[in-house]
């Protein structure tokens, strides 16, 4: 397969990613929606915009749910970092734990995203996600990793961020295609 035909259909996922994620609740279903387009083009069926937009459609019926509880989750880390602003004992330990579990959650999120399929429930996939998380440490580094690419780029070039996601669904993809059977 042209390696860079795979680098520009990671790019143009990145793009309908960031698009269908504009109502910020629905990034979970966008995401899902992007691995599914990506895992289809690796397995040399068809799929286009048509596909992607029906499928994140059909993610967000239940994915619009896991979008608001990140959202929550971080409105609960904004708590917790001012109260390391605010002197309490405790709180930089406090601040670090909030950290690292967000860090986890956006992981997990990333990878229950990338293993939706229609008629999946987000619940048993986050779930999984989560056990996998924590059993495959590699592949969480390296959504961790492929995420702070995200926020790097994006802090240098904002518009180059949007293309990035891609690669980030990409990483999902393939730390979903390593993982070991069970």
């Amino acid at each position: 397969m042209n390696r860079f035909a795979l680098f520009s259909e990671c790019l143009l996922v990145g793009v309908w990613i960031a698009v269908a994620a504009l109502p910020l609740v629905t990034f979970p279903a966008a995401f899902a929606a992007g691995t599914r387009h990506l895992r289809r083009y690796l397995d040399g069926e068809h799929g286009g915009l048509r596909e992607f937009a029906h499928d994140a459609g059909t993610a967000a019926r239940g994915g619009w749910l896991v979008g608001a509880a990140v959202w929550a989750a971080g409105g609960l880390l904004l708590l917790d970092l001012a109260a390391v602003r605010a002197g309490l004992p405790g709180g930089p330990f406090v601040g670090a734990v909030g950290i690292l579990a967000m860090i986890g959650l956006l992981v997990a999120v990333v990878r229950a995203a990338s293993c939706w399929e229609p008629g999946a429930l987000w619940r048993t996939l986050l779930a999984e996600a989560g056990r996998d998380t924590v059993r495959d440490p590699a592949g969480s580094l390296l959504l961790v990793c492929g995420m702070a690419v995200v926020v790097l780029s994006g802090s240098l070039v904002l518009p180059l961020a949007v293309p990035v996601v891609g690669a980030v669904a990409a990483a999902a993809t393939a730390v979903r295609a390593r993982r070991p059977a069970r």
